[in-house]
C-alpha cells in the first residue's frame, strides 16, 4: 500500500486534564495522555471505555469536531481549543467508526475512492490508491458489492480503507472492533497494525480483549478518568 504522510513533530496527541462533555454530563473529566509517534511496533493507542457514546465522544474530540470543555489538548501540534486548531486537525485525520453515518449507497470501492478523493489526489492517482488499499485489506472480491448488502464484519474493514485512503496522519476508530467475533477481530487488529506503520492511531471501544490484540498500549477510562490498564 502507498505510504501515508509522516507526522510532524514527536507526539500526535497530548491531553493534559482535558474534560469531554457528553450530554448534560461528561464522557471524560479528568484525562491527561500521549500517543507517541509512529515507529515499528508502538503507535496504537487503546482507550477502553464503558459505553459506545463515550468512544465518540473522544474520537469526535480529537478529530476536531468537538473542542474540549476544559484542559490542554494538542492534536498533531495544534490547539484543539481553537477553531483554527480545530479545522487544521479535521484536515489531517481520518475517521472510521463501528456504524455507518453515511453514503450508504456506494460501493466498497466507492467509498474507499471517496477517501482517496478527500486527500486530493488526481482521478487516476486515486483509483491506484484505492486498488492497493483494497489489496492489503483483502477488499478486493468486495469491491463491487453495495455497502448495504456486505456483512458488519466487512463494511468495517471498508471504512477503515476508506479512512487510510485519506492517507493521514493520525487514524481515529471508534469503536470498530467491538461486538465482532473473534475471527473478525484478529483481522481487523492485523489491518490497524499494518496503518500504523504510516500514520498514527487511537482506538477508542468497550471490548477490552479486541484492544489488547490491536493496541501496543491500552488506557481505561474509569469514572471519567483515564488510567493505564491494570492499575
Amino acid at each position: 500500500m502507498p505510504s501515508g504522510r509522516a507526522v510532524n513533530g514527536p507526539d500526535p496527541v497530548i491531553a493534559a486534564g482535558i474534560g469531554v462533555r457528553l450530554g448534560r454530563g461528561f464522557a471524560v473529566r479528568a484525562a491527561s495522555f500521549r500517543l507517541g509517534a509512529p515507529e515499528p511496533g508502538r503507535s496504537v493507542l487503546g482507550i477502553q471505555i464503558g459505553h459506545p457514546a463515550q468512544a465518540t465522544a473522544i474520537i469526535d474530540l480529537l478529530a476536531g469536531v468537538a473542542r474540549p470543555a476544559y484542559g490542554e489538548l494538542r492534536v498533531l501540534g495544534h490547539d484543539m481549543a481553537t477553531v483554527r486548531g480545530r479545522a487544521a486537525v479535521r484536515r489531517r485525520v481520518g475517521v472510521a467508526r463501528r456504524t455507518v453515518r453515511s453514503l450508504p449507497w456506494l460501493r466498497v470501492r466507492g467509498l474507499v475512492v471517496h477517501g482517496a478523493r478527500l486527500a486530493r489526489h488526481g482521478a487516476a492517482d486515486r483509483q491506484l490508491l484505492a486498488a492497493a488499499i483494497l489489496d492489503e485489506l483483502a477488499l478486493t472480491p468486495w469491491a463491487e458489492v453495495p455497502l448495504r448488502a456486505v456483512p458488519d464484519a466487512v463494511g468495517r474493514r471498508a471504512r477503515l480503507a476508506a479512512a487510510a485512503a485519506h492517507q493521514p496522519e493520525l487514524l481515529l476508530l471508534d469503536g470498530i472492533l467491538d461486538g465482532l467475533e473473534l475471527r473478525d477481530i484478529t483481522a481487523l487488529a492485523e489491518a490497524i497494525r499494518a496503518l500504523s506503520q504510516d500514520s498514527g492511531v487511537v482506538l477508542a471501544g468497550c471490548d477490552a480483549e479486541a484492544l489488547t490484540l490491536a493496541c501496543d498500549e491500552v488506557l481505561v477510562l474509569t469514572d471519567g478518568v483515564v488510567v493505564p490498564a491494570g492499575r
